[in-house]
């Protein structure tokens, strides 16, 4: 028997979450798996279409409750992106689940032409994204979707960060008239706060405001900057947190809002950071005129270092430790400058 997994947050992480009032819900995955069912067994349409991944896309009991809306293709993503469109097409609303390291390469080509350009109104699931396969290594890290993605037209790009989000997003795709691709990871994450905040594809929630620094994060690392955020306020520092789970479209009035009341902004993703949700913000503030001290946290252009997904996240500073230290020294930075 292995070793269980290492936690994502150290002690002093988790003595922060419960400071902040955080309660842990369950690995997002399995909150899209019993969203789906839900749904499904309410309508018969809605359609679960797997390439051999009904155990790691958490469908045991979908295939077991409704075995007849739940399609196996086997390890065949174009297959199953072709058969998921067709469905759609027919009128179905068809869910394909596949691991996003191959959904997003292996089926490129059936993504942009099948279900974008055809423009059928199809979901893609694309399950144990960014690093969520640890240790497998770079062949099965998925640190390319978002950028693969955003650059084919018509499909909305959602990577939820909690059990809200997840379920909010999944209704939402329940009910679109166009593509749409989710993102999960594999851990277990904490219920993020944001009372009267609805979810709204193309906007952000804010979790936390503030006018030091804004951390614009997207999935499994939004809690990461929401307990750095924690962490610098015992410093009287004040951080704004903004959730970003809809990379696309993009959350403008937010990025700009957060460029123009802001000292700095520092986004963080479980994804390259090349044509992530770094680049995007960039884009947005520097086409708009918007000039502040900005860094982008994600998976640097190297061969990736390989472990759990909470030991790579800890050596790229994606934790509260390190997302703390880079914001001091980007405002240590920009005092110098000033």
């Amino acid at each position: 028997m292995s070793a269980p997994a290492p936690s994502l947050f150290s002690p002093a992480a988790k003595a922060m979450a419960e400071k902040l009032g955080l309660k842990m819900g369950r690995a997002n995955l399995d909150e899209f798996a019993a969203t789906l069912l839900e749904l499904a067994k309410a309508d018969s349409s809605v359609l679960a279409v797997t390439s051999d991944s009904r155990g790691s896309g958490k469908l045991g009991p979908f295939a077991q409750a409704l075995p007849k809306q739940l399609i196996e293709v086997g390890i065949a993503e174009q297959n199953l992106v072709g058969i998921t469109a067709g469905l759609a097409a027919c009128g179905k609303k068809s869910f394909g689940v596949s691991p996003a390291c191959f959904l997003a390469t292996r089926a490129l080509e059936q993504i942009k032409n099948d279900i974008c350009y055809s423009n059928v109104p199809a979901t893609l699931i694309g399950i144990s994204a960014g690093v969520s396969y640890g240790a497998l290594g770079s062949t099965h890290h998925s640190l390319h979707d978002l950028a693969a993605l955003r650059a084919i037209n018509n499909i909305t790009i959602l990577v939820p960060a909690d059990n809200f989000e997840t379920r909010e997003a999944i209704r939402a795709a329940a009910k679109s008239s166009k593509p749409v691709y989710v993102r999960f990871g594999k851990a277990a994450m904490y219920d993020l706060p944001a009372p009267g905040v609805k979810f709204q594809i193309g906007k952000a929630r804010i979790l936390r405001d503030g006018k030091d620094v804004a951390f614009i994060a997207t999935g499994e690392t939004v809690v990461h900057a929401l307990l750095a955020a924690g962490k610098l306020a015992e410093n009287g520092l004040n951080c704004r947190v903004v959730s970003m789970p809809s990379v696309k479209p993009l959350d403008a009035e937010s990025i700009l809002k957060a460029g123009r009341e802001c000292r700095a902004i520092i986004t963080v993703e479980e994804h390259s950071v090349h044509g992530g949700l770094g680049e995007a913000c960039a884009s947005v503030l520097m086409q708009a005129d918007v000039t502040i001290p900005f860094k982008i946290i994600g998976l640097p252009d190297e061969d990736t270092v390989t472990g759990a997904q909470a030991d790579i996240f800890r050596h790229y500073g994606i934790s509260m430790e390190g997302l703390s230290e880079t914001a001091t020294k980007i405002l240590q930075h920009a005092r110098a400058k000033a």
